[in-house]
């Protein structure tokens, strides 16, 4: 009786586990069928955007607004265009996965791919930020140049770099916070510069002007000192 009480147990244990392997079988076929189109639609979609973005001339056209020098710099290829068709390819080979997630019941790997589809959208609006940063502070850095250049002052490249670099800090210090990292330290950051400029800029114009606003006291006081 108690081999046979065991034996059906073992009997019954390995048929649960095959009834639940049977039943999981259909799900799971149903989700490398999910993820295999989704591979095939990113991969069209992905090039054909791509394709789009080439045959506007995207990657000429920032290379004609100044960028390729940067990314020569840091020893990277300006490839707008590539950037964006495989940024669509990913978008859709994780919704097409968070899809199949779901068909098999993986509720938590599930709720992290929608944190990371939530996401893609604040990582396009940073790129544009940075890059609307630094094409902005490419032309203002010519203009500025050129204009002490052509008011025959001194440091005219210095004066163009300077703006370069503060137009193009505060693009990524944006860009930073648009991706939600350390916000919070960030606006600190950007508050103590905009309290720095302001009392450099009330020192300079107090102790420069200060002999300009005695010379307009004194004038102001004889004027209405009786005669």
């Amino acid at each position: 009786m108690i081999v046979q009480s065991w034996t059906d147990v073992l009997v019954g244990s390995l048929q649960n586990l095959w009834m639940g392997f049977a039943s999981f079988v259909p799900s799971l076929i149903a989700a490398l069928v999910i993820l295999i189109i989704g591979l095939i639609v990113a991969a069209g979609l992905g090039a054909l955007v791509q394709k789009i973005f080439e045959a506007i001339r995207l990657d000429t056209f920032l290379e004609k607004l100044g960028l390729k020098p940067y990314f020569d710099r840091a020893s990277l290829k300006l490839r707008a265009s590539y950037f964006l068709g495989r940024l669509v390819y990913w978008f859709i080979v994780i919704a097409f996965l968070l899809a199949a997630v779901n068909s098999l019941g993986l509720y938590a790997l599930a709720a992290f791919l929608t944190s990371v589809l939530n996401y893609i959208p604040n990582v396009i609006a940073a790129v544009l930020i940075m890059l609307a940063a630094v094409v902005l502070a490419t032309f203002l850095r010519r203009i500025v140049t050129a204009s002490v250049m052509g008011a025959k002052l001194h440091a005219a490249h210095f004066l163009g770099s300077l703006t370069w670099w503060s137009i193009t800090i505060f693009g990524l210090l944006a860009a930073l916070t648009q991706l939600d990292i350390a916000a919070a330290i960030i606006q600190s950051i950007v508050t103590g510069f905009i309290a720095m400029l302001a009392l450099a800029g009330g020192l300079a114009f107090g102790l420069g002007g200060k002999g300009y606003a005695e010379h307009l006291m004194n004038k102001l006081k004889d004027r209405t000192e009786p005669q």
